[in-house]
């Protein structure tokens, strides 16, 4: 099976699976989701839900965020590990959406990745999902893992994972790629025991890395 054909097939067979695929970040709206997929960095979804509603309760807005305090935004965001960086990072960002974006979220990837915190994989999540624009696939270490062991990249580089991906797809499926690859690397195919006996892509799977 050639590697798109192979591509296709995969994302037929787990649109089946996941027919309303939808972030597992809470958020209502592009800041929040922003922030959410900041923090959620090394750090489970589960985990930065917690933290979020009491974020937003304490700065509900982007101009809000520009004015805390670093100790409390540290404070806030402590549990999601990574704390100063982010803190600073999600303070600098908000500063810089006020001064140079007039408070409105970017709409295109250039400008998304210029606020400081946000690389290419949060930019496209926030872009797929708030915005219905996709401008490339979001790699994390899910989409990363089960797109060598699927043989659809030989890339460790997550910027040259998502080159690699981009050809393979629709555009308009990008954003559903991202969800269905990240779902079934928690559910079926994750990092230390991939259930190999169960996955429903075992007959297409070359299981590349994986105790065959």
């Amino acid at each position: 099976m050639k590697k798109q054909e192979r591509a296709l097939e995969i994302y037929e067979r787990l649109s089946k699976r996941y027919p309303a695929p939808e972030p597992a970040l809470d958020w209502t709206t592009a800041w929040e989701l922003l922030v959410a997929t900041v923090l959620a960095a090394q750090c489970t979804d589960e985990r930065v839900n917690k933290v979020t509603p009491h974020f937003f309760a304490k700065w509900p807005s982007i101009g809000d965020v520009a004015q805390a305090e670093i100790p409390e935004l540290e404070d806030m965001v402590r549990s999601t590990g990574f704390f100063r960086n982010k803190a600073k990072n999600l303070k600098s960002a908000a500063q810089r959406i006020m001064e140079t974006y007039g408070g409105e979220i970017p709409k295109n990837m250039k400008e998304l990745i210029t606020l400081p915190g946000v690389a290419r994989k949060t930019a496209n999540i926030v872009l797929s999902n708030a915005f219905g624009i996709n401008e490339g696939i979001a790699v994390d270490t899910h989409v990363k893992r089960l797109t060598y062991r699927m043989g659809l990249t030989r890339n460790t580089d997550p910027v040259r994972i998502e080159k690699d991906l981009m050809p393979l797809y629709p555009s308009e499926t990008w954003g559903d790629v991202n969800h269905f690859l990240v779902y079934y690397g928690r559910e079926v195919c994750n990092a230390r025991k991939p259930k190999c006996d169960i996955c429903e892509l075992n007959d297409i799977c070359p299981k590349n890395g994986v105790n065959k």
